[in-house]
Parts: C-alpha cells; sequence; structure tokens
C-alpha cells in the first residue's frame, strides 16, 4: 500500500526537480550570453548614452527611453535558458564585462546588473518559470526597468529629484525596457533557435514546432 501510493508522487516531482536543475550546458550558455550582451552593452555605452542626453535634455526623465538596450540581459537569459536565476545571471555577467572594458560608470555598472537583473527575475518567477511568451518577455524588460529606477533612487540624486520627473523616468525606463529589451529580446531569442543554435534548449524546440 505504501509502495502504490508513494511512486505516482515520486512520479510527480521528479520532472519539477529536473527543469529547475542547472545543466553543465546551461552554465556555459549563460557565460557566453553575458559575454556577448556584455559587448553589446559596451557599444551601446556611447550610442544610448548620447541617446539618452539628448533626451533628458529636452525633458528631463525623458532619458530613460535609451535605457532599454542594457536591460536585455535578463531578458534573453531567462526566455533561453528558463531556470532560476538565470535573468539575474546573465544580466550580470554582461553588466561585468561592460564594467571591465571601461566606461563612466565604473563600478557602480555590477550593482546596475544585479537591481535589473533582478528585476526581470522575478517576472519570470511571478509565471513559476513556465510561460515565456511575449509578453511575458516584455513583463520582464519593464520589471528590470523597474529595478533599474529602484536602484538609481538611492544610487544617484534621483529620490531628491521631484515626483515628475521620476514618474517620468520610470515611465519611460518601462516603455523602453519592453520594447528595447522585452520586444527586441523575445525577437533575436526566436532568430538564434531559427539558425539551430538552441536546439539544447526548450526555446529552440519550440522553434522547430512552429515552423
Amino acid at each position: 500500500m505504501h509502495t502504490t501510493t508513494s511512486a505516482p508522487a515520486n512520479r510527480t516531482f521528479a520532472p519539477t526537480v529536473d527543469r529547475f536543475r542547472w545543466r553543465v550546458v546551461d552554465i556555459v550558455v549563460a557565460a557566453v550570453l553575458g559575454v556577448a550582451i556584455g559587448l553589446v552593452f559596451w557599444g551601446w555605452n556611447t550610442v544610448g548614452g548620447l541617446w539618452f542626453t539628448a533626451m533628458d535634455g529636452l525633458t528631463p526623465g525623458l532619458g530613460g527611453i535609451a535605457v532599454g538596450i542594457w536591460l536585455l540581459g535578463g531578458v534573453v537569459g531567462g526566455l533561453i535558458i528558463r531556470k532560476p536565476g538565470a535573468a539575474l545571471l546573465v544580466e550580470l555577467i554582461a553588466a561585468i564585462v561592460s564594467a571591465l572594458i571601461g566606461n563612466v560608470w565604473g563600478i557602480t555598472t555590477i550593482f546596475s546588473g544585479l537591481a535589473q537583473g533582478l528585476g526581470a527575475e522575478l517576472i519570470f518567477l511571478a509565471f513559476l518559470y513556465l510561460r515565456f511568451t511575449l509578453p511575458v518577455a516584455m513583463l520582464a524588460g519593464v520589471g528590470a526597468g523597474v529595478g533599474a529606477w529602484v536602484l538609481e533612487l538611492f544610487l544617484t540624486p534621483n529620490l531628491a529629484k521631484t515626483l515628475e520627473f521620476n514618474l517620468l523616468y520610470l515611465g519611460t525606463l518601462a516603455i523602453s525596457g519592453a520594447l528595447l529589451a522585452g520586444l527586441v529580446g523575445w525577437l533575436l531569442v526566436r532568430a538564434l533557435a531559427a539558425t539551430g543554435a538552441l536546439s539544447r534548449f526548450a526555446a529552440g524546440r519550440e522553434a522547430r514546432r512552429d515552423v
């Protein structure tokens, strides 16, 4: 009787454990993604920085519209690896690479990576790492933007600025995160999956089924 009742529970539990367990390929791909996206960050430091300054010059707080590319790591990492911690890890590695190569923000880039990665991670967690659709990707981009906004309240003088500035900045970060991180990240993963590069991942298998 005991054996009969416990066997189904074991069969139910095992797939959940396997789904959350990190494989060697997951770790390797997270590292590769982090480095590659870190190089994207490095390139965006100039373009995005100029765009941020120009938009903020028009209306303080509008600069957040340029931030989305810096939020890309968490979205892409979460969409591809689909394991707890993937979004945070990829965004953090990318931030470390950007800081090591050199940028005007220095070590604070790593803090940004932590906050932004955590923001995206919480969205994937909210869906129990089961849904990886375009709306979820865009929400993860928004989450990363909110993480950046919260960090900058304390890491920069933003907390001392007006409520109007902070609300506008939060709104533009959310829009930029949804589009430049969420939508672009989702399209990037789909493009990678179409090449067969993600055949070891659910994202790649889904792409093959959709063809």
